[in-house]
């Protein structure tokens, strides 16, 4: 396996102290298929390899999700946004009484090919749930 073990030093109990490993993308991509094997199992494969359970179930993560390739998660692009505000009259604002109600919140997210996504009576968990969504891909 290519790890790089250099620096690598025990504290006074024999436990690992020091730089972390670091695994290639191609090595964690190994490790993950090995335990997709039919009755393989997790721990037992990390045992193999000399990594946490743990970390390798987070690696699966990434794997079924499609992340764990070479070149990384890709990034999210930014997009222009454009924040407006409805704008009241003069004499709207001189009586309270006559201010129309505010709209529910709303986004509209305009995609490269020209089509329009409009979400209204946006939350703040919805929003999240979005952007993550978009930036994933």
């Amino acid at each position: 396996m290519g790890t790089s073990l250099e620096g690598t030093t025990t504290d006074k109990l024999g436990r690992r102290s020091g730089p972390r490993r670091k695994y290639t993308v191609a090595e964690k991509r190994r490790m993950v298929e090995d335990t997709l094997v039919v009755g393989a199992s997790v721990p037992v494969i990390a045992q193999l390899h000399g990594v946490n359970a743990n970390l390798l179930s987070v690696w699966r993560r990434l794997y079924k999700r499609g992340l764990l390739r070479e070149g990384g998660v890709p990034s999210a692009a930014l997009l222009p946004v454009k924040v407006s505000t409805p704008t009241l009259l003069p004499t709207q604002r001189a009586e309270p009484a006559k201010i129309p109600k505010a709209d529910p919140p709303m986004i509209e997210i305009e995609f490269a090919n020209g089509a329009r996504l409009r979400v209204r009576h946006i939350t703040q968990p919805l929003l999240r749930e979005l952007v993550a969504l978009l930036s994933a891909r």
